[in-house]
């Protein structure tokens, strides 16, 4: 009895010294389904799934995941996310906020009074203050700009992993993956003021939660990304502008191409995703084909996404618009040669926002949709955007001269709305 009485208490303890989320499943070496998307393409999207033992890492802090980064080499490399990782800190763990990056005598107040529109015009900052808010700036880059290299799968354990005040940045990189994580507050310490000539401006900011720049095979699941910490509606407003603070949540930019974003929540943010950046751009023609299905974009006031020059599969998504939200704008912004394929994507709004605010074209020309639900009724987008907009906006035809062939099962826009409530964001991977 006395044996029996130890070997129970044994395996209790066993039990009790396993990690919260030792019962979870290993992801890590997780690869891309050969059909999610266009990151299923051609090689398909593995990530660093090949990586050895002495190139799997969990990290724990800033300094472990710069480490594990390894500068954004393309060696193979698996990096396990435990906890929150907040990237303002120094190298001793030590908490950094505005006013330890601020260098060369920069204050916000002086700022403000050297280029307030009515004495300095339309001319962009230039002199002492500026020059200062660049060099402060660079301060704080070097501690939250973080370069993902090639062959690299970034995950978070268990349902709590946090990267937090980081600008995560896969530029000219090949088969990435990251998952099961939480993206937040990519927060500009020193917007820049950006003049114009009708008298007012804008406060431009630096950093995305997420950036790919010259990407390709990115594969991004179960992430949520917000604003959460500093909402920029809770900023002041300067020269009649919002004092902004966060760029987009995830931008696909600079020619990107082959990438699958799938069972994520946006979430608490005004644009959100940009696929293209500039319509001048023409050297992104034939790229940016990028799949988007069963995501959440939740209280986002704009492009969800806005789309140039790409093949853009976009399905199974759910959007909600929360009553509060005011400012709402528009979902899908369809702008230069831009090919967005709408399939059974849901909307939540309230009665404020009307099916004809949903799309918003700029310079574009085609969208092809199907099986859209604006409230739990089925809606045409592209005939009531035609019919509402014609005054203002080009009609839209729904040639969009490519059929998407990469993609899973597509559920009724209904099925969806209920499945992406309950399944999407980090810490949900079944």
């Amino acid at each position: 009895m006395r044996k029996h009485r130890l070997l129970v208490s044994l395996a209790l303890l066993a039990v009790l010294s396993v990690p919260a989320h030792a019962d979870a499943r290993d992801i890590s070496r997780d690869t891309l389904a050969a059909d999610d998307g266009w990151a299923a393409y051609g090689s398909g999207t593995t990530g660093g799934a090949a990586a050895d033992d002495a190139h799997v890492f969990t990290v724990t802090d800033r300094a472990e995941l710069v480490r594990a980064l390894d500068g954004g080499s393309d060696t193979p490399k698996i990096i396990r996310v435990a906890g929150t990782v907040d990237a303002n800190t120094d190298d001793q763990g030590r908490r950094l906020d505005c006013d330890d990056y601020a260098t060369d005598g920069y204050s916000l107040k002086r700022y403000l009074a050297a280029y307030d529109p009515r004495t300095w015009g339309a001319a962009k900052p230039s002199g002492p203050q500026e020059e200062a808010r660049q060099a402060s700036a660079a301060r704080q880059a070097e501690r939250v700009v973080l370069r993902v290299g090639s062959h690299t799968t970034i995950v978070g354990l268990g349902d709590d992993a946090v990267l937090k005040g980081a600008s995560l940045q896969v530029r000219g990189a090949d088969n990435v993956i990251v998952r099961n994580l939480e993206l937040r507050d990519a927060y500009d310490c020193f917007p820049v003021w950006q003049p114009n000539t009708g008298g007012l401006g804008d406060w431009k900011t630096a950093y995305d939660n997420l950036w790919l720049a010259g990407a390709t095979h990115v594969w991004v699941d179960h992430v949520t990304a917000s604003d959460k910490g500093h909402p920029d509606e809770d900023e002041p407003t300067y020269f009649g502008r919002n004092y902004l603070r966060h760029d987009g949540l995830l931008d696909i930019t600079n020619a990107s191409d082959l990438v699958t974003v799938s069972w994520s929540r946006f979430v608490g943010h005004d644009k959100a995703m940009l696929i293209g950046n500039s319509d001048s751009a023409t050297a992104d023609r034939g790229r940016l084909r990028v799949t988007l299905h069963h995501n959440q974009f939740e209280s986002v006031v704009q492009r969800a996404p806005r789309v140039r020059f790409g093949q853009v599969h976009l399905y199974n998504n759910r959007y909600v618009v929360p009553e509060d939200v005011h400012d709402y704008r528009y979902s899908i912004g369809v702008s230069t040669e831009s090919a967005v394929y709408a399939e059974n994507n849901a909307f939540t709004v309230p009665g404020h926002v009307e099916v004809a605010d949903l799309v918003k074209s700029w310079n574009g020309s085609a969208l092809y949709q199907r099986g859209t639900l604006f409230n739990g009724f089925p809606v045409d987008l592209l005939a009531i955007h035609n019919a509402y907009n014609s005054g203002s906006e080009r009609d839209l035809t729904a040639d969009v001269g490519w059929t998407p062939v990469l993609h899973g099962g597509i559920d009724s826009a209904q099925a969806a709305d209920r499945a992406v409530r309950k399944g999407a964001g980090a810490g949900r991977i079944p």
